[in-house]
């Protein structure tokens, strides 16, 4: 799924591509694809880009008279210009320098498109969490700890921290050297200005890395660039243990265990259990 430094980079393109231009229609393939009624999607056709932000892990294309068309990319969306329809396009937005479209891979249909009219109806889809380039440390602790949970769980939480997901969440406890299963009332101070620092740094740095002229039309949640994130069995670039996993669901948490754990192994719900005393407790302990 496109996080923060994705979302960044998709939004600073298509500001320099449609940014004041006029939409002149939207022609959808897909009837799942738009979850509002009200106003009818044909409202947004003539009208011109007033702006284009990002709201969490959504891209708002802000349009004349307080209309806002709301992507929600999700896991298998995705953007692309000069964009032309295939299988797989669930919508085409024909502006006046070119046409913007939307795809996803795959059978099933997560990605979606919103159209709200007023700054009340586009606040009401933000989830709430905090911006962590525009926070200061006491802001971040006092989310970060607003509840108790797993660092893992609470970076992800679109209610306490914007933009962040599974794979940059990866590369943030890595930095910090912090167990993604650590809790996060138990986190003394230190840690959590490292959390904090770390935080910014990678998404920081991300958003340099992704920030480019072309239009972003490689976005993976898998980079070979990144430290652990997707990294299973791959040494660790700070020390060189083999990057380990949690599996859950659709998503797994990668992770270092000689840099974040203390050599310990963390327990994989239905690998740990298959293996029971065969299960590896250290780092050391792997063949």
């Amino acid at each position: 799924m496109p996080e923060l430094p994705d979302v960044t980079a998709y939004v600073e393109s298509l500001e320099r591509r449609i940014g004041g231009t006029r939409l002149l229609e939207v022609k959808l393939f897909n009837p799942f694809l738009l979850r509002t009624a009200v106003p009818p999607i044909t409202t947004a056709n003539g009208k011109r880009v007033a702006s284009i932000s990002r709201l969490g892990k959504r891209i708002v294309i802000g349009l004349e008279d307080e209309l806002f068309l709301v992507v929600h990319l999700m896991i298998a969306g995705r953007l692309h210009w000069p964009g032309k329809k295939t299988r797989n396009t669930l919508a085409l937005l024909e502006f006046e320098s070119g046409t913007l479209s939307l795809t996803e891979a795959g059978s099933k249909r997560r990605a979606s498109l919103h159209l709200v009219q007023g700054e009340a109806a586009l606040r009401a889809m933000d989830p709430g969490g905090v911006e962590v380039l525009e926070i200061d440390l006491a802001t971040f602790r006092a989310k970060l700890q607003s509840e108790n949970h797993t660092l893992k769980r609470a970076l992800t939480d679109p209610r306490l921290f914007s933009g962040i997901g599974n794979a940059y969440s990866d590369e943030i406890l890595h930095r910090a050297k912090l167990s993604p299963i650590a809790l996060t009332k138990d986190l003394p101070d230190e840690d959590i200005a490292r959390l904090y620092a770390a935080t910014r740094a990678v998404l920081e740095e991300w958003i340099g890395r992704l920030r480019t002229d072309a239009f972003p039309e490689k976005v993976t949640a898998f980079r070979e660039e990144m430290a652990v994130h997707g990294r299973y069995g791959k040494p660790c670039p700070v020390c060189g243990a083999p990057v380990q996993r949690i599996v859950y669901a659709e998503n797994e948490t990668n992770y270092c265990a000689r840099c974040q754990t203390g050599g310990r192994i963390l327990a994989d719900r239905a690998l740990s259990r298959l293996l029971k005393k065969s299960w590896p407790r250290s780092i050391d302990e792997l063949p």
